[in-house]
C-alpha cells in the first residue's frame, strides 16, 4: 500500500468535474481530504492523502496529469521541538485536524504528525517557538 499526501491545483474549467470521486471508482484509490478551497469559475486547491496500491496510485495521479491537475508532493512537514514545548496548550484549540492534544493525565500537548496538515497554525500562534516548518 502507497500512502501520500499530495497538493492539487486544479484549472478553473476542472473546478465542477467528479475528479476525485474517478480516483475512488476507477484507480480503487482512498482519499482523506486535508484542506480544500475549490469555488466555481475558479482554480480549485485541494491536499489529499491518497492511500492504495503503488500501482493504482500511480494510474490515478497519471489521469490526474492528463486532466490538467497541476500535482504536487506536500513537500512540508510541521514538527515541534520538545525541548521548547512548555506544554501551555495554546496550539491544541486552534489545530484544525487534531494533530495536537492533551495528555489527560501528564497535562502534556501530544503532536501526532501523521494527522498534521501543515497549515501551520500552530506555528503562527505557539508563544515559545516550538512548532516549526521544515521543507
Amino acid at each position: 500500500m502507497t500512502s501520500k499526501k499530495i497538493v492539487l491545483h486544479f484549472p478553473q474549467r476542472l473546478v465542477d468535474q467528479p475528479i476525485v470521486y474517478k480516483l475512488v471508482k476507477e484507480f480503487d484509490l482512498q482519499f482523506n481530504i486535508l484542506k480544500a478551497s475549490v469555488t466555481p469559475q475558479e482554480e480549485g486547491l485541494m491536499v489529499l492523502e491518497l492511500v492504495g496500491k503503488k500501482e493504482n496510485f500511480d494510474k490515478g495521479v497519471e489521469y490526474l496529469k492528463s486532466c490538467g491537475v497541476k500535482i504536487e508532493p506536500l513537500s512540508k512537514d510541521v514538527v515541534r521541538d520538545e525541548h521548547k514545548c512548555t506544554s501551555c496548550g495554546v496550539c491544541v484549540p486552534v489545530c484544525p485536524t487534531g494533530a495536537l492534544s492533551v495528555d489527560t493525565k501528564s497535562r502534556k500537548i501530544n503532536f501526532d504528525n501523521k494527522k498534521c496538515i501543515a497549515c501551520e497554525i500552530c506555528v503562527k500562534i505557539c508563544p515559545p517557538r516550538a512548532m516549526e516548518v521544515r521543507f
